[in-house]
């Protein structure tokens, strides 16, 4: 593929609900653009975009994939999205990395959660949006409801610019409103210019939406349509591409993917009206000292480029998708790596459509592509000139809220299992990973429950780690409710030196989280320097209790008396001696079990609320209150015992159709219900018998 300036450059991300069509666009598109010989369908696991083994087992999109193509003297960037919002991090890493976002709605189903999460991600990062209406070929679709629904939903902004012409229930031909010209398409998807059909008012009514909105865009044209002047195609064209740049004007086209009708306005509109990598691609960066500086897209300016993607493969190596945001990325440079803060030799220099690569000699400013084996570079890292440091904002991902404890199938394989998630963690940084020391099991965070059944299935395939998941264990403490005095006496002789040690200890719940120990001895009935014996004898029981086995806390013990022998005493003797103590005592001192309580914050719609409340009560959660969180969304606030949270986000999203969110973090322990407890003591006898 021949160099292009940042001029010439469009990158769009196609973005939107899960199975809205956006992987068979791109696939139409390309076929299009010549930039492919066949035109391949999701279902049959064949599509330029839908490369990875995951994607063509699932048929749905896990991961974003890049595939320019070359449209008359432009080249655009097709950045293709998941839609599902299991893999959520591709949609974000393709909308950070965009200039323009071509939001992908199927003419079926209309407006959905994904359609509106896109459109307000591309807004909060300053993205230009375009709306494409596909699938116009099925049954029941309709293309002027979905319209309906985008304005309601959107507002004015929304401007049809293509839109088709229907006859009884199919569609007939479709209809430019820029140049006012028809076009039917054959077999092969060429269009070919028929007369403008009878729309009636509808026509009449689209291009006057038009007008009013490139009049809003120029004072000028804003005159000219006051005054009842007709603007040129020109003028229409020119106030178009300054609305949508601008974020005043959100286009609309519709088009079939599946039979390629109009799919060719698709690329015209990207060409001719969205932003240019030029326009669109300049960042503001921070400088050493913390300052802002403003990067444009200049080729002739130092390197600043934006590391969006990373790809881990234990065989050929790490791939680091890049962005130039200034200058040329060339293999004959060494750049400094923003995060390390040292220089970063580079591999090869690659272009990417899907899973081919091409060797390219430098990718410019504004133009995407990709680097092989830089070690240290992760994802959201800034590669650099050093004749200009600079630091660009790093892409945010959502916060993982499934987690599952994993096992390895084959014993010792638990390190293999850490490096390995540690390298898919570099491709995706929705996963996260802890290995919980306190209940031994090594727990993983998603984003739900396909994200984390991709990552096992990766963890095979990708490096012949097989494990098992099932919910984490549960991290319960236990405590005491009142206070008692024991006594501890170990005694034993087996000839020569025996064993000797008698302590009588005082018991008593305390506010503390360690065990604070005191001694109150009078008149040496225990020595001195057998005091740290006693306190070492207790903290090591401490660690298990009475009643399930779980570390006890808020625990004071006192060593108010005791005895000993001044042959048969010894440290061991007092400790076991503690020991003894210890569990006459907890025994008799009302013991139980607390639970971890967390504090638990909740994004959903209004209509949503009372169902979460509802929910929360079920689920032994304490409502604190209610706070309006924005965009038709109320934030309510709960406390919630951490073991009823289990399967929560997967409630949440079925209940919000996705549009819910929720944050959950550890306060403090509770005491676990009385009725409660004789469950969670036999979960904790039969791990013990495993």
């Amino acid at each position: 593929m021949r160099q292009y300036n940042a001029k010439q450059i469009r990158n769009i991300a196609l973005a939107g609900h899960g199975n809205a069509g956006k992987t068979s666009l791109a696939e139409a598109l390309l076929f299009k653009a010549g930039a492919t010989d066949r035109l391949g369908k999701v279902i049959e696991a064949n599509t330029i975009c839908d490369f990875d083994p995951e994607e063509t087992r699932r048929k749905v999109s896990v991961s974003m994939a890049v595939a320019p193509l070359e449209w008359g003297n432009t080249k655009i960037n097709l950045l293709d999205t998941p839609g599902l919002f299991d893999f959520a991090t591709g949609f974000y890493e393709g909308v950070r990395a965009c200039d323009s976002v071509l939001i992908a709605l199927s003419g079926k189903s209309g407006v959905s959660v994904g359609t509106e999460k896109a459109y307000k991600l591309a807004g909060d990062l300053g993205k230009s949006r375009m709306f494409v209406v596909t699938k116009l070929d099925a049954e029941h679709a309709d293309f002027y409801k979905v319209l309906e629904g985008l304005k309601a939903k959107f507002g004015p902004s929304v401007c049809p610019l293509v839109v088709p012409h229907y006859v009884g229930n199919a569609v007939e031909s479709y209809i430019n409103l820029i140049d006012m010209k028809a076009y039917v398409y054959d077999a092969a998807g060429n269009p070919q210019e028929t007369p403008m059909p009878d729309a009636g008012h509808r026509i009449d009514g689209l291009v006057a939406a038009i007008s009013e909105a490139i009049a809003e865009t120029d004072e000028e044209l804003f005159e000219k349509y006051f005054s009842g002047e007709q603007f040129t195609v020109e003028e229409i064209t020119a106030g178009v591409k300054k609305g949508i740049k601008d974020g005043t004007i959100t286009p609309v086209l519709g088009c079939s993917a599946f039979t390629m009708e109009a799919v060719d306005t698709v690329l015209n509109t990207i060409a001719a009206l969205m932003p240019s990598a030029e326009e669109a691609s300049g960042e503001t960066g921070e400088t050493p000292d913390g300052g802002a500086v403003e990067i444009p897209c200049d080729e002739n300016a130092p390197l600043a480029a934006y590391v969006f993607k990373t790809v881990a493969d234990p065989f050929v190596g790490k791939l680091s998708y890049v962005k130039v945001i200034s200058g040329r990325l060339s293999a004959d440079q060494i750049p400094v790596n923003s995060t390390t803060e040292q220089p970063e030799r580079l591999g090869k220099i690659i272009y990417l459509k899907g899973k081919k690569q091409e060797d390219t000699s430098a990718i410019v400013a504004g133009d995407i592509g990709a680097v092989t084996k830089l070690s240290e570079t992760r994802t959201g890292d800034t590669l650099y000139d050093p004749k200009r440091p600079v630091k660009f904002a790093p892409s945010r991902f959502p916060e993982p809220c499934l987690s599952m404890a994993i096992a390895p199938k084959t014993k010792g394989d638990e390190g293999k299992i850490a490096q390995s998630i540690q390298r898919l963690i570099e491709e995706d940084p929705s996963i996260s990973y802890v290995n919980n020391v306190e209940t031994h099991q090594q727990v993983i965070s998603g984003l739900g429950e396909q994200h984390l059944d991709v990552l096992v299935s990766k963890l095979k395939s990708k490096f012949g780690v097989e494990v098992t998941m099932e919910e984490p264990r549960v991290p319960y403490r236990e405590t005491i409710r009142k206070k008692v005095k024991v006594q501890g006496k170990h005694k034993k002789q087996s000839g020569g030196h025996g064993q000797y040690g008698d302590v009588w200890i005082e018991f008593e719940p305390w506010d503390c989280e360690d065990l604070d120990f005191q001694e109150n001895v009078f008149g040496g009935s225990v020595p001195r320097n057998f005091f740290p014996a006693v306190e070492k004898g207790l903290r090591d029981c401490i660690k298990k209790g009475v009643l399930a086995g779980y570390p006890v806390v808020g625990l004071r013990a006192t060593l108010v008396d005791g005895s000993y022998h001044p042959v048969d005493s010894s440290e061991m003797s007092f400790k076991m001696a503690a020991s003894i103590a210890y569990k006459e005592g907890l025994a008799k001192a009302s013991p139980c079990i607390l639970e971890p309580v967390g504090t638990l914050s909740v994004y959903a719609p209004d209509s949503n609320t009372g169902d979460i409340m509802g929910d929360l009560n079920k689920r032994r959660g304490r409502v604190l209150g209610m706070n309006p969180a924005g965009d038709g969304l109320q934030e309510v606030v709960a406390e919630v015992p951490m073991s009823e949270m289990a399967d929560y986000s997967t409630f949440l999203r079925s209940l919000t159709q996705g549009r819910g969110s929720f944050s959950l973090k550890f306060e403090r322990y509770e005491q676990l219900p009385a009725n409660l407890e004789p469950e969670v003591i036999e979960a904790a006898k039969a791990l013990r018998d495993e």
